[in-house]
C-alpha cells in the first residue's frame, strides 16, 4: 500500500511537469500565431493571404493591397520595418484587404503582377471584384520599375488615388 502512495504521488509530479510544459507551449503557439501573416511587416495592419484577400474583397467590397517580397531581398529588408513603424500605412490599409505574399506565396508567379518584371518589392492594388489595377504604381518612381516602392508614403499617395477613383 506505501508503495503505490509512493507510486501515486511520482506520476503526479510528473504528470505536473508536463502540464506545465504543455502550458508553456501553448502560450508561445499563441503568442507565434498571433503576428501570423505580419511576419515583421506590421501587427497593426491586419495581413491576409492572396486567397484570403480575394475571398474577403468579394465579401466586403474593399480593394486588395498587395506586397510581393522575399525573405532573402535587400529592398523588402528595408521596406518592411518603414511599413511596420508608419501609423498612416496602418490607418490606410483599414480601407483595404491587404495581402503579405512572401518568397513563393501567391500570387508572386502570376503574369498579372509582372507588368513590368518580377523584381521585389512590388505593390499592387486589386478591385474587390479580382481585376489587377495596374495604373495604380508609384507615380516618383523609376518609370521601368512602376510597381517598386521604397518608403511607406509613395504607397499611402497610391492607395489614396486609389480608394479616391474606385470608390
Amino acid at each position: 500500500n506505501l508503495n503505490l502512495k509512493v507510486i501515486l504521488t511520482e506520476i503526479k509530479k510528473e504528470m505536473n511537469k508536463v502540464l506545465i510544459v504543455l502550458c508553456v507551449v501553448l502560450c508561445l503557439v499563441s503568442v507565434i500565431g498571433a503576428t501570423g501573416l505580419a511576419r515583421g511587416w506590421g501587427d497593426e495592419v491586419n495581413w491576409v493571404s492572396y486567397e484570403d484577400g480575394l475571398r474577403q474583397a468579394r465579401e466586403n467590397g474593399k480593394p486588395i493591397l498587395i506586397v510581393l517580397h522575399k525573405t532573402w531581398c535587400g529592398a523588402c529588408k528595408s521596406l518592411k520595418p518603414k511599413i511596420a513603424a508608419s501609423t498612416e500605412f496602418a490607418e490606410v490599409s483599414k480601407q483595404f484587404n491587404v495581402v503579405n505574399a512572401e518568397d513563393d506565396e501567391a500570387p508572386h508567379s502570376d503574369a498579372r503582377f509582372q507588368v513590368d518584371g518580377g523584381y521585389i518589392p512590388r505593390i499592387y492594388f486589386v478591385s474587390p471584384q479580382g481585376e489587377v489595377l495596374s495604373q495604380y504604381v508609384n507615380e516618383g518612381g523609376h518609370p521601368q520599375y512602376k510597381y517598386f516602392h521604397s518608403d511607406p508614403t509613395s504607397i499611402i499617395k497610391a492607395a489614396n488615388k486609389v480608394l479616391a477613383e474606385q470608390n
